[in-house]
C-alpha cells in the first residue's frame, strides 16, 4: 500500500459515505471532547479519537492504562514492568527506557508528572487514575500544536468529574478471584452558591497472579496495593471568573512484577564450551526446562525481598475569565513530585549453583536494587500554561494561542545498585561476592561478575509559544492552521561506580560505605580533569555531567467540509517531534536526537439518527517517521581500560534512521433496534523501518557491534490489525425494576514485534551467538521477540437502580476463555543468551456494588 493509493482510495470511499442519509434530530448522546483545549461534540473534531464516558470504563472494568488498550484501535500497552509502569503506543510511536514518552498523557489538561530510571517509569496514569472520570479520550496522531512536544504518537486525555451545584456521590465496592477487594467513595457538596467541592477516595488490593516457585520472598507477584486520594474546588470569584483547583495524591506499594525466563541459547556448550558465559547461559537453560515444566502463571524469584513502592501527589489550579463575549483567558499552573523505589529482576532469573565451593547461592544475571537511601527515579514537575481564546470575525474565526513553561527537577540523587551475573546468597536482601574458582567449575566458567552503582540527577526545561485558528471560509467549509515552537534544554549529573571483582560484599555500598572502584566516565564528557579510569575512585569522585538541548517548529493545515449536520470529511497534515535526550550510562553516545514526523491524514465522521442510531468514523493517514528512538543493546569493544575489561554490554538510545508507518482506523457504533448497541473499533496498520544509521566508534571503544532493528523490520507494539467489537443488550423491563444490560467484548491482536533485541543478529562469540548474519527465525525456530497473536473475551452484566433503587450492582469477567499470553518480551537474547517475558493476566471474575447519594 503505497501513500497515493492509501490517501486517494480513502479519500474515495470519504465521499461516498458524505451521501449516506443522515437525521437532523438532536441526540442527547453525543459526547463532548476536548481535544482542541476547547469543548466540542466528539463527531465535530477533524481528529481521529477514541472516547470512554466513566460508565463505558466501568462496564468494561478499565481500572488500570493497559486495560484501556484493549478496548481502543491502535493503541497499544507496554506493561513489561507491571501495569503501574504503563507506557503507551499509537500507531508505532512507542517508548523505551531512557526515553520521554511518544504519547502524552494529561489530567485535567495537565502533562503527566514526568520521571526517567532504569525501567519506564512515570510520564502515565498512575494507580488509582481511573476513578471518578467524566471520560477518557484517545488523540490519535501528531497533537504537537495544542498540546507541545512528545506527542508525536498522540495523547490520552483523563477528564475528571468537575464539582457541581448538586448534592450527590457514591460508595463502591468491588471483590473477586484473586482476594480483589476495591472501595470508592465520592462526595459532591455544594458549600454556596458560589463554591461547590468534590472528594474522592479509591482504595484497591489484589493478590499476585504470577507465583513464586521458590521459597524465598513474596508468595506471589504482579498484585494490587494502592490508595488514591483526589480533592477538588470550583469558586466562582466573580460572574466572569472562575476557579478550578485539584489536589491528588496516590501511593502504590506492591511486589512489583515477575517475569517469566522461557528461552535460552542451547548452542553455548557445542559453539563455544570454555566461554565465560557459558555457564550462565547453561544455567538460563536450566531455568528454562523448569518453567516449561510448571504451570504458565508461575515464575522464580531468585531476588528475595523485592518491591515497587510508587508514590505522588500533584496540585492544579485552573484559573478562567472571561473577558468579553469575544475573549477568554485562562492559566492553568501545577506542581507535583513523583517517586519510584523498585527492586527487582529484570529478566526474571534464578540461577542455582549445585556444586563446588559456591553452591547454594544464586547466580544473578541482572538486576536493579534502590541505591541506600534514595529512589530509583524521582522529580519535581511545575508546569505553568497562559492560554488565551476568542473569535473574530463575526465569529467565523475562532483561534486560541499560549506560553507554555515545564520546569522538572530532581528531588536529589536518584538511582539503583544493579548486580551483573554476581553470586548472591538467595536469602540474603543483598549479599553478592565474587566467583569461587573450584575444580568443578575452574576461573572464567562464569562472565567477570560486577556491581554497578548508577546515581542520576536529571533535569529538564521546556519552553513553548503557540498559536491556532480555524476559520469559516462557508457555513459548510473551514480551514484550520496552527503553529508552535518548543525548546527542551536537559541536563544530567551522573555518577556511576563499577565493582569488577567484588572483594567487599556490596552490601556494605547500599549500608553507605564507600568503597573504591572502577569510574564509568570513559570519555569523561564534562568532567574536569582527567585522572584516570583505571584508578580506585568513590562516588563523589565519579562524577559527570551532560547537558543537550533540542527544539522544532511544529504545525498544522487542515480542511474540513461539512455537508450536513452530521457528516463531516477533513483532510490535514501535520509535523509532530519528540524531545532527544541523554542516557549516561551510554558513554560516548549518552545524547541521542529529537525524532521528526510528517503525517498525512484523510477522514470522515457521520452520525445516523432516528429509528436505527449510529456513528460511523473512519481515518487513513501515512507518516514519515525520521530519527526514531529505539533501545539498542551490544557490546563496546574497548581499548585502554581496566585489565581484564574488553567486551562491555550496553543498552543505549540511539537514532535508528527512518521509517514508515501507514494506515487505516475505524470507529463505529449502531443500535440496530431498542436496546442493542454494538461498538466496533478496527486499526490496520502498515510499518517499517526504511534505514538504520550506522553508529560510529568513539571515545576509547574500538566499535560498538549492536543488535536491534534491521531494515524492513515492523516497529515494535505495532500489530497489522486490531480489531474490537462490543455488544451491549438492554433488557426490555419495566422502570421499576431497574435497568439491566449485558455485554461482552471481543479483540483480536495480529501477532506483534515486542522486541528488536530478540533477534539472532550474531556477532562474534558475545552471547555465545556464534557468527553470520541475522536469522529473522533465531536458532529456537522462532522470533522470540515476537508475541503470538492474541484473542481476548470479556463480559459483563449490569444492574442499574436495582428494583427501583439507588443501587446498582454489576458482575465482570474479563480473559473468559483463559487466554495465556505475554504482554512484552525482554530483549536479553542477543545480549545474555536469554530471554524472558512479561506475563498477561488470567481469568479475573469479580462483582460490584454501588450505593449512589443525592442526585
Amino acid at each position: 500500500m503505497n501513500r497515493k493509493n492509501l490517501i486517494w482510495g480513502s479519500a474515495a470511499l470519504a465521499l461516498a459515505g458524505a451521501w449516506q442519509p443522515a437525521f437532523a434530530q438532536e441526540d442527547s448522546s453525543d459526547i463532548i471532547v476536548t481535544a482542541r483545549r476547547v469543548e466540542e461534540r466528539l463527531q465535530d473534531v477533524p481528529i481521529s479519537i477514541t472516547a470512554f464516558s466513566q460508565q463505558q470504563l466501568s462496564n468494561r472494568n478499565i481500572v488500570s492504562a493497559g486495560d484501556i488498550a484493549t478496548y481502543t484501535p491502535s493503541l497499544s500497552a507496554n506493561s513489561r514492568f507491571g501495569p503501574e509502569k504503563t507506557s503507551f503506543s499509537i500507531r508505532g510511536f512507542n517508548q523505551d527506557n531512557g526515553t520521554s514518552p511518544s504519547v502524552g498523557v494529561y489530567f485535567a489538561d495537565v502533562p503527566a508528572l514526568r520521571s526517567i530510571g532504569g525501567t519506564t517509569t512515570g510520564n502515565g496514569a498512575g494507580p488509582g487514575a481511573f476513578f471518578d472520570l467524566a471520560n477518557v479520550q484517545v488523540l490519535k496522531g501528531p497533537q504537537g500544536t495544542l498540546f507541545g512536544r512528545n506527542t508525536s504518537g498522540g495523547a490520552v486525555l483523563l477528564v475528571p468529574q468537575k464539582p457541581t451545584g448538586q448534592f450527590g456521590g457514591y460508595v463502591e465496592g468491588s471483590v473477586g478471584n484473586y482476594d480483589l477487594r476495591r472501595v470508592q467513595a465520592v462526595v459532591n457538596v455544594p458549600v454556596l452558591d458560589s463554591l461547590r467541592i468534590r472528594v474522592g477516595v479509591d482504595r484497591q488490593t489484589r493478590d499476585g497472579y504470577v507465583k513464586n516457585a521458590l521459597t524465598n520472598g513474596p508468595r506471589d507477584f504482579n498484585d494490587i496495593d494502592y490508595w488514591a486520594v483526589r480533592f477538588s474546588a470550583v469558586a466562582d470569584l466573580t460572574p466572569n471568573l472562575e476557579n478550578y483547583f485539584i489536589a491528588t495524591y496516590s501511593k502504590s506499594s506492591t511486589q512489583g512484577a515477575l517475569p517469566s525466563l522461557f528461552a535460552c541459547d542451547r548452542r553455548s556448550a557445542t559453539v563455544s564450551p570454555t566461554s565465560a558465559a557459558n555457564e550462565v547461559v547453561k544455567l538460563a537453560c536450566a531455568q528454562a526446562d523448569r518453567t516449561a515444566g510448571r504451570d504458565f502463571y508461575t515464575g522464580e524469584a531468585g531476588l528475595s525481598n523485592p518491591y515497587q513502592n510508587i508514590q505522588q501527589w500533584q496540585v492544579i489550579n485552573t484559573t478562567t475569565w472571561k473577558a468579553t463575549d469575544n475573549l477568554t483567558i485562562k492559566n492553568v499552573v501545577s506542581y507535583g513530585e513523583f517517586r519510584e523505589a523498585l527492586r527487582a529482576t529484570v529478566y526474571g532469573d534464578s540461577f542455582a549453583i549445585t556444586s563446588g565451593p559456591d553452591a547454594g547461592k544464586t547466580a544473578i544475571q541482572v538486576f536493579s536494587n534502590p541505591y541506600a537511601g534514595r529512589n530509583t527515579a524521582s522529580l519535581s514537575t511545575f508546569t505553568e500554561e497562559l492560554q488565551f481564546q476568542g473569535s473574530l470575525l463575526g465569529e467565523r474565526l475562532n483561534w486560541q494561542g499560549g506560553l507554555y513553561l515545564e520546569v522538572a527537577s530532581p528531588l536529589g540523587f536518584a538511582g539503583t545498585v544493579s548486580a551483573n551475573t554476581a553470586l548472591c546468597q538467595t536469602a540474603s536482601s543483598f549479599e553478592c561476592t565474587s566467583f569461587t574458582p573450584s575444580a568443578a567449575t575452574p576461573a572464567g566458567t562464569f562472565a567477570t561478575p560486577s556491581t554497578t552503582a548508577r546515581s542520576n540527577k536529571y533535569a529538564f526545561q521546556d519552553y513553548g509559544i503557540y498559536a491556532q485558528g480555524t476559520y469559516k471560509l462557508t457555513d459548510k467549509l473551514s480551514l484550520t492552521g496552527g503553529l508552535r515552537y518548543t525548546r527542551d534544554n536537559y541536563q544530567v549529573t551522573s555518577r556511576q561506580l563499577t565493582f569488577s571483582t567484588i572483594t567487599t560484599p556490596p552490601s556494605t555500598f547500599v549500608s553507605g560505605f564507600r568503597p573504591v572502584g572502577t569510574c564509568l566516565d570513559y570519555v569523561s564528557f564534562g568532567n574536569p580533569g582527567t585522572a584516570g579510569n583505571n584508578g580506585a575512585r568513590s562516588e563523589d569522585q565519579c562524577e559527570t555531567y551532560a547537558r543537550a538541548h533540542s527544539s522544532a517548529v511544529t504545525w498544522l493545515a487542515d480542511i474540513d467540509y461539512k455537508p450536513t449536520e452530521d457528516i463531516l470529511l477533513y483532510a490535514k497534515y501535520a509535523r509532530g517531534y519528540r524531545q532527544g535526550g541523554l542516557k549516561p550510562e551510554g558513554y560516548s553516545l549518552a545524547a541521542f536526537a529529537p525524532e521528526k514526523i510528517d503525517s498525512y491524514e484523510v477522514g470522515f465522521k457521520t452520525t445516523w439518527r432516528g429509528a436505527i442510531r449510529g456513528t460511523f468514523n473512519v481515518s487513513a493517514f501515512y507518516n514519515d517517521f525520521s530519527n526514531q528512538q529505539i533501545s539498542t543493546s551490544g557490546v563496546f569493544s574497548t581499548a585502554g581500560l581496566p585489565a581484564g575489561i574488553t567486551l562491555t554490554p550496553a543498552q543505549l538510545i540511539t537514532n535508528i534512521g527512518k521509517s514508515r508507518i501507514a494506515g487505516v482506523e475505524v470507529d463505529a457504533s449502531l443500535s440496530p433496534f431498542q436496546g442493542l448497541q454494538i461498538d466496533m473499533g478496527y486499526a490496520y496498520l502498515d510499518t517499517k523501518v526504511r534505514e538504520i544509521a550506522t553508529l560510529a566508534a568513539q571515545g576509547p571503544f574500538t566499535s560498538f557491534i549492536p543488535g536491534g532493528a534491521r531494515v524492513d523490520m515492523p516497529l515494535t507494539f505495532v500489530p497489522k490489525n486490531k480489531v474490537t467489537i462490543t455488544g451491549t443488550y438492554t433488557l426490555p423491563l419495566d422502570e421499576s425494576v431497574g435497568k439491566i444490560s449485558i455485554g461482552g467484548t471481543f479483540t483480536h491482536v495480529d501477532a506483534q514485534q515486542a522486541s528488536y533485541q530478540a533477534y539472532d543478529c550474531q556477532f562474534g562469540t558475545v552471547g555465545n551467538l556464534g557468527t553470520g548474519g541475522c536469522n529473522r527465525r533465531g536458532v529456537l525456530g522462532y522470533d522470540i521477540g515476537r508475541l503470538p497473536a492474541l484473542n481476548l473475551v470479556n463480559l459483563n452484566i449490569n444492574w442499574t437502580s436495582v428494583a427501583g433503587s439507588p443501587v446498582d450492582l454489576a458482575v465482570f469477567v474479563t480473559n473468559l476463555t483463559k487466554q495465556r499470553y505475554y504482554t512484552a518480551t525482554f530483549g536479553g537474547y542477543t545480549s545474555f543468551g536469554l530471554e524472558g517475558g512479561s506475563v498477561g493476566e488470567p481469568r479475573m471474575i469479580g462483582a460490584r456494588l454501588k450505593y449512589r447519594l443525592g442526585s
